[in-house]
């Protein structure tokens, strides 16, 4: 593993728009109108990502044929506007030979879960190849006459989500055939905590392939670093493994996401809740999908009316055609108005709550998925049993505590 260092270049770095943190305010119609957040917080403008680090990273890239693996989030931030990374490499007459696109797709408009096929870019003409369908790691094929593949994607940390499943797998395939990677540094939005249970190896899947906890706080650059060292790619082989850092970045540094990184993470709220609502993906219980307040409310049809005065009708739109519950009236919880400082954990109250309040338990779990989100059979026996978030997170602390002592031989920053 190589780290460059940290050298300053010219770029500036756009002060990035604050979407979703502090006091909110929401309209209550469904079709026409959107939630409209109001935020104080400001972000310290001396934070610059490792893509506009240009100049650190230019010299490795010269005279070699280059594969990215990208989207809409893989951009470089200047005074006068945000510039596609691929753009700017292309600019700069870097021999870009083809693109590999992680789930949603290259332009970050396809369905969670749906499958997409190769093609070609129309903006670029460069060949797209899908790694989210039958093929999820790049063939010896598809990497044949690439002499590095570079990897910039914006993660929010949160096991299930499947970029890093995306970046361990790519690092696994650049292994095999012996091509460098060369990894840019981007800020993790939930990166100043580790919380949830611990993936177990029996249920491993694309929706975490490590056994590491649901909410790891690290960035994808210190993520990668760790999978390298610690032999979790297949036969414990290791990739040649350059990770460009970002400067003045730290765990607690405050980082709006300028650029939505999927459909269904419309804003800093959804991103601070995921790592919770997230779990609700494991069940049929509807966590937004079909609204404009994606993993920022929860509800079902079969949720007892009783409980809850809060009710929503998801549809379909951009993110999700087919969103759970799809044209009926959902009974549950608004959490757009939630206090975003509280959120540094992983919180169950509310899947907890919503499995009490179920008329129809049976409806609840789609057992073989809500393993997989979980990492564990447990969690849903513990629901299930009625224990209290209390006492599931207090069986969790072990394996957080041995995680930590690993993740902190790859913290690059504070």
């Amino acid at each position: 593993m190589m780290l460059l260092p940290c050298f300053k270049n010219t770029f500036l770095l756009l002060v990035l728009i604050l979407s979703a943190c502090g006091k909110t305010k929401k309209t209550v119609s469904e079709t026409k109108n959107v939630a409209v957040y109001e935020t104080k917080k400001s972000i310290d403008s001396s934070l610059i990502i490792a893509a506009n680090k240009t100049k650190d990273y230019l010299p490795i890239l010269k005279d070699k044929k280059i594969a990215v693996v990208a989207n809409q989030t893989s951009v470089v931030f200047k005074a006068d506007g945000n510039t596609h990374l691929i753009d700017s490499l292309m600019t700069l007459g870097v021999n870009i030979t083809q693109v590999f696109a992680p789930e949603h797709g290259f332009r970050g408009k396809v369905d969670a879960g749906e499958h997409f096929k190769d093609g070609i870019d129309t903006k670029t003409g460069l060949p797209l190849i899908s790694l989210y369908g039958k093929n999820r790691k790049p063939s010896k094929e598809q990497l044949k006459n690439i002499d590095l593949v570079l990897f910039d994607i914006q993660d929010v940390g949160v096991r299930f989500y499947t970029y890093i499943a995306t970046l361990q797998l790519v690092m696994e395939a650049c292994a095999e055939n012996n091509i460098p990677v060369l990894v840019l540094d981007r800020p993790n939005p939930n990166a100043h905590y580790v919380d949830g249970p611990t993936m177990e190896t029996e249920h491993t899947s694309f929706l975490g392939m490590t056994e590491i906890p649901l909410v790891y706080g690290m960035t994808i650059g210190e993520y990668a670093t760790m999978i390298n060292q610690e032999g979790w790619l297949e036969n414990g082989i290791k990739a040649n493994l350059t990770v460009v850092p970002m400067d003045n970045y730290t765990h607690e540094t405050f980082y709006s996401l300028p650029i939505r990184p999927s459909p269904n993470l419309p804003n800093d709220l959804s991103i601070k809740l995921y790592p919770s609502l997230g779990l609700f993906e494991g069940s049929n219980i509807n966590a937004g999908r079909g609204t404009e307040f994606q993993f920022q409310r929860y509800g079902a049809s079969f949720l007892d009316a009783k409980k809850y005065t809060f009710t929503y009708t998801p549809d379909a739109n951009f993110g999700s055609k087919y969103p759970k519950e799809k044209g009926k009236l959902c009974y549950g919880v608004d959490l757009t108005t939630i206090d975003t400082s509280t959120l540094n954990s992983v919180n169950l109250q509310w899947i907890i709550n919503a499995y009490t309040h179920t008329t129809d338990k049976s409806k609840f779990f789609l057992t073989s998925g809500f393993t997989k989100h979980a990492g564990t059979t447990k969690l849903q026996k513990q629901i299930e049993a009625g224990m209290s978030a209390k006492e599931i997170h207090a069986t969790w602390q072990s394996a957080i505590t041995n995680f930590k002592i690993i993740r902190s031989n790859y913290l690059l920053y504070k």
